[in-house]
């Protein structure tokens, strides 16, 4: 598997769009900017 490139995160952005409208994006966003925050620090075992 490769990296993603613009035209993929384009394509993923348009899809979240879709899915969640344009309002609920940042909540969205947020939650998993959270939720890999706390998945780093249990990974660390700073909980």
């Amino acid at each position: 598997m490769g990296s993603l490139g613009m035209t993929e995160l384009l394509i993923i952005l348009g899809i979240a769009v879709l899915m969640f409208g344009g309002s609920k994006i940042p909540g969205v966003a947020k939650g998993l900017g959270e939720g890999i925050r706390n998945f780093k620090a249990a990974l660390k075992g700073d909980l």
